[in-house]
C-alpha cells in the first residue's frame, strides 16, 4: 500500500514547478492500478516499478500484457506506461526493466506509453506543453521524448486534439446540412436520458465498440469495463452535453461531451478529504467552465463514409455547442484525441476556426 502511494505521489514531485500540470484525484489514480477495482485486470496483467535513489523515489513505470491487445494487434505486443522520471538515468533504468519483464512474458514488441489501456491515457505529450490538459488527458515533461527515443523507440502513431472557439456559429454550408437533417423524418437527435443512465451508457459504449472497431490500437471494452466506465463518468455526465442520433428509431451515432473537470479540481491538490468532496460536489451541481471536451464520438460502422455520417455528426456538434455556451459558460471546445490518419474524424474535427492544440505520440520498439 505504501509503495502504491509512492507511485502516485511521485507526480507531485515531478510536476511541482510546472504551472500547467493539474493534480489528479489520488483516489482515481490509485483505483486505476488496483486489480480489485479496475476490471481491466480481468483480461490483463501489469507489473509496476519504482526507481529509488538514496531513499528518494525518482521514477516509476508499468509494463503490461493485455490479452485483448494480443488478439487485436498481434501476438507478442506488450505495452509500457505510467512513465515518469526525474532524470535520464532513472528513465533509462525504468525502461530497461520494463522491457526485460515484457521479454520474460514472451513479448517481442513494446508500445508505449499507454497507461494502462488505450482507453485511459495513451501517448506521450510532444506538442502543446504550454496549456493545461483537459479532463482525462495526459501532461508530461518535454524531456521525456528525448529519453524515450534514446532508448531506441520510434513513432508508432500520433494522437491529435483539436480546439476551437465554440461561440462562433456554423458556416452556411454546414448549417444547410444540419437543417436538412432536422427536416428528415428518419433522423432524431436527442439528449441522454439520465433516468435510464445504465441503459443509455450501454447504448453509447456498444456504439463505440462498433464505430471504433477498425481503428489502430482499438481494444473492445468488456461488459464489466462498460459498467465501470459508466459508474465513473456518471457524476460528470450532463444530459444536454450528450447526444444520441437515431436513424429509423435505431441508435446510429453518439457524441459524449464533458465539462473540463480539471478546472474544478485544480485547487484540490488531489485530495477529496476532508473538504474536497464537498467543494467538488457543489461545483458539479452546476459547473461553469471555460472549456468542454469531446472524449468520445462515433458513427456506426454501417454508416461510415456516407453523407449521413457527416450530417449526424454536425447535427450533434451544433446541438451540444449551443448547450455548452448557454448552460455552462464555455467558450472553447476540445475534440479528441483523433488518430493522425483517421481522415473521417479529422474532417469533422477541423471545423472552421479549429486547430490542432496538442499531439500525443505512441512509440514502439522491437524487443
Amino acid at each position: 500500500r505504501a509503495e502504491r502511494g509512492a507511485f502516485v505521489d511521485l507526480l507531485w514531485e515531478v510536476y511541482r514547478d510546472d504551472p500547467y500540470w493539474v493534480p489528479p484525484l489520488k483516489d482515481e489514480e490509485l483505483g486505476l492500478i488496483d486489480p480489485k477495482k479496475n476490471p481491466w485486470f480481468e483480461h490483463a496483467r501489469a507489473q509496476l516499478w519504482l526507481a529509488v535513489r538514496d531513499g528518494r523515489t525518482v521514477g516509476r513505470v508499468s509494463a503490461q500484457v493485455d490479452e485483448l491487445v494480443l488478439a487485436e494487434m498481434g501476438a507478442g505486443t506488450g505495452q509500457m506506461g505510467m512513465f515518469e522520471a526525474l532524470d535520464e538515468e532513472a528513465a533509462a533504468a525504468l525502461i530497461a526493466v520494463a522491457e526485460g519483464w515484457l521479454r520474460e512474458q514472451g513479448m517481442t514488441r513494446v508500445l508505449g506509453p499507454i497507461s494502462l489501456s488505450i482507453w485511459d491515457q495513451p501517448g506521450l505529450l510532444i506538442e502543446g506543453f504550454e496549456e493545461a490538459p483537459t479532463a482525462m488527458m495526459g501532461h508530461h515533461r518535454p524531456a521525456y521524448r528525448g529519453w524515450i527515443e534514446a532508448a531506441g523507440y520510434s513513432k508508432a502513431k500520433d494522437l491529435v486534439t483539436y480546439e476551437l472557439d465554440i461561440r462562433v456559429e456554423m458556416i452556411p454550408m454546414i448549417r444547410r446540412l444540419i437543417d436538412a437533417g432536422e427536416r428528415n423524418p428518419r433522423i432524431m437527435v436527442r439528449s441522454l436520458d439520465k433516468s435510464r443512465f445504465d441503459e443509455e451508457a450501454a447504448t453509447i459504449l456498444n456504439l463505440l465498440n462498433d464505430a471504433w472497431s477498425d481503428n489502430w490500437g482499438f481494444v473492445p471494452l468488456t461488459p464489466a469495463e462498460i459498467a465501470y466506465a459508466g459508474k465513473k463518468l456518471k457524476p460528470i455526465i450532463y444530459s444536454d452535453l450528450v447526444a444520441i442520433a437515431e436513424v429509423d428509431g435505431i441508435p446510429a451515432a453518439f457524441m459524449l461531451t464533458i465539462p473540463d473537470i480539471n478546472e474544478l479540481i485544480r485547487d484540490l491538490d488531489g485530495r477529496l478529504f476532508p473538504f474536497g468532496w464537498a467543494k467538488l460536489l457543489w461545483r458539479l451541481r452546476k459547473p461553469r467552465v471555460k472549456r468542454v471536451r469531446v472524449p468520445l464520438m462515433g458513427v456506426s460502422k454501417s454508416l461510415q463514409g456516407s453523407r449521413m455520417a457527416g450530417q449526424l455528426a454536425f447535427m450533434m456538434i451544433e446541438r451540444i455547442r449551443r448547450n455548452a455556451v448557454a448552460n455552462y459558460g464555455a467558450t472553447h471546445g476540445e475534440f479528441g484525441w483523433v488518430l493522425e490518419d483517421n481522415q473521417g474524424m479529422i474532417s469533422i474535427a477541423q471545423l472552421p476556426g479549429a486547430g490542432a492544440n496538442k499531439v500525443y505520440r505512441v512509440f514502439e520498439k522491437a524487443l
